[in-house]
Order: structure tokens, then sequence, then C-alpha cells
């Protein structure tokens, strides 16, 4: 599996670019999977069902399994923040995953800058930053792409892959 992160800060337009690009890859013949980074602590269940009850009881794991979906919940040890890695590692496989967050992982990413946040910029103080998107001009020798042209950016994407991994399966 190949990762590609997507990294800027929150506001900057992370996921409506990866809603947008994740149709055209499925399209270009890749199984695609996400990975979003949140520091925000979430919770799906409800208490009082059954699955909730579970946890309670001390359940460490709860899968929740239906006709077309399952949701795994995996209670992590104290304030634990596992790495890209460790979550990668969890998800069946497939050609690619789309890491959203995940500012400082070692994987090539793609930084996503909306100059309005007036937020740091990732590179160049990072090296595994490939390309940048942005909402304007931004100052760089690295590939650039507006927000809104997602193609050029799947295609850039499509070529990295195949320029830097052998044997990607680019169908």
């Amino acid at each position: 599996m190949q990762v590609i992160g997507f990294a800027g800060y929150s506001g900057s337009g992370k996921t409506t670019l990866l809603e947008k690009m994740i149709p055209r890859l499925v399209a270009a013949g890749l199984d695609v999977a996400v990975v979003k980074h949140t520091h925000h602590d979430v919770d799906w269940d409800v208490p009082g069902k059954d699955s909730y009850r579970h946890r309670q009881a001390g359940a460490r794991q709860v899968m929740l399994a239906a006709g077309q979906r399952r949701l795994l919940v995996e209670t992590l040890p104290g304030s634990n923040d596992l790495s890209l890695a460790d979550h990668v590692a969890r998800l069946a496989p497939c050609d690619l995953v789309l890491a959203e967050g995940f500012k400082h992982a070692p994987v090539p990413k793609i930084e996503v800058i909306n100059h309005a946040l007036g937020s740091p910029r990732l590179f160049p103080d990072d090296p595994m930053v490939i390309a940048v998107v942005a909402d304007g001009p931004v100052d760089t020798s690295l590939p650039y792409f507006q927000r809104d042209d997602v193609d050029a950016l799947c295609q850039f994407l499509l070529d990295y892959l195949n320029r830097h991994v052998e044997h990607f399966p680019l169908r």
C-alpha cells in the first residue's frame, strides 16, 4: 500500500479536496482508503445501545457489523496517539492510502494552504512535501496547483506514483 499525505492546518480545505479527488482516483482504477487524523475525541456510539454497553463493560474492541458496512471501535490505552504507520497497518490491503492530517508523518505529502488562515508553511522545511495546493499564488519551486484544479492534481499524483513506486498497480 502506498501512502500519500495531505497536510495543512484546520480549515485549509483538505477534506473538500480529497472528496473531489477520490472519485477520480477510483475511476483511474485505484482501490483507495483514507486515514483522517483528528485532535478531537470522537464516539459514534450511543449510550444504552448494545455496542456501547459492551465497551462500558470493558471490551477493548467492538465491531458493529451490518449488511453493507462495519464499524470497528478500538479503545486505545491512556492518551495514546498512534503513528500513521500504526493506523495504516490496521487497514485491509488497498492500492493507495490518503492520509489527511498527520502533518509530521514521514510520508510524501501534498501541502494544502488557505492563505486566509495565515498559518505557517510546511515547505521548504519538510522535505517530504512533494507539491502544494492553495487558494492563491505560492512562492515555491515545488509543483503548485490551484485548489480547484483537481484533474491536474490527480494526474500529478498518478504520475508521481508511477515514477516513484516500483510495480504500482495502476490499471
